[in-house]
């Protein structure tokens, strides 16, 4: 049986909490904000079992854990995949034990297609940013193909404007890469620079404190409602929306693979399923020979 209590402070977490399991990770180079994702969801795994020592919770108690999960808590495949993934790394990476001891069925996911807006949208929704800081931000997601946590994450010195590139530190602190610096991104940054003036991250609350996601969430829905837009709109569709287009010009999709950071080409391809291209747009190489 399982022992919970809703009231446990953060105070007495953070005393039980394993001091090796974040030295694991900082070991093995994890990203800080999957240190963060891991430790908030392997604590709401010791919450469930405060009173047993979090080495002696047994396979069945884990099983029942994640039915917890699914079944009270509601989460998503994805929240679900987080807290395995939490709970995985504990066994495996500080404890050494073997996984197949620990073995945990992972939710299947929905085979959806990207949600995505035409390039009209997306210039009607971009002209009604207009605080300056915003608008750096939401131009820099459509304009690289970049994560919100990856703009909250930027330094100075990742901007690159000789070489029009623009260095990310990749936040799943698994593959760090190069993407391109749009010509009106860097105009709006250097305007932007000589107001803010920002001091450790490009994009920051106040001083030292990164921006938040939530608050620019917030400012894109402003801009969506604004622009009289009434499809779904948020920013992992503008995300989306960077992709498809590209490929709709004709770009390669391994040069798109590369710019998202995707680690298998699968995850790309599925931008070209809502793409407009088609065989009727691509010409045969014999038309372009003088023959």
């Amino acid at each position: 049986m399982r022992v919970f209590n809703n009231k446990i402070s953060c105070n007495s977490l953070e005393n039980t909490f394993p001091l090796e399991y974040l030295e694991t990770m900082k070991l093995m180079n994890y990203s800080e904000p999957t240190i963060k994702s891991y430790k908030r969801h392997f604590n709401r795994f010791l919450r469930y079992y405060q009173e047993v020592k979090p080495e002696n919770i047994t396979k069945e108690q884990i099983r029942e854990f994640l039915l917890y999960l699914v079944n009270e808590k509601k989460y998503s495949v994805s929240a679900q995949n987080q807290a395995i993934n939490s709970i995985k790394f504990y066994y495996k990476e500080v404890l050494k034990r073997k996984i197949d001891d620990y073995y945990l069925p992972r939710p299947k996911r929905e085979k959806k297609l990207p949600q995505v807006l035409n390039e009209m949208e997306v210039s009607k929704i971009l002209k009604c940013i207009d605080n300056l800081r915003d608008r750096c931000m939401i131009f820099l997601i459509y304009s690289a193909g970049l994560t919100p946590s990856e703009i909250m994450y930027l330094k100075s010195e990742n901007i690159d404007s000789e070489n029009m590139k623009i260095f990310i530190s990749s936040v799943k602190g698994n593959k760090d890469r190069s993407v391109v610096l749009s010509p009106k991104v860097l105009n709006l940054l250097r305007e932007y620079y000589k107001i803010y003036h920002p001091f450790e991250w490009l994009f920051e609350m106040r001083k030292g404190v990164q921006y938040s996601k939530r608050n620019l969430q917030k400012a894109f829905q402003i801009a969506v409602k604004k622009s009289g837009i009434s499809k779904p709109a948020n920013l992992t569709i503008l995300k989306n929306s960077f992709a498809v287009h590209l490929i709709e010009k004709g770009v390669d999709i391994r040069y798109i693979q590369q710019m998202l950071g995707h680690k298998n080409s699968k995850t790309t391809m599925k931008y070209l399923k809502v793409s407009k291209r088609d065989l009727n747009s691509i010409t045969s190489p014999l038309d372009n020979l003088d023959v």
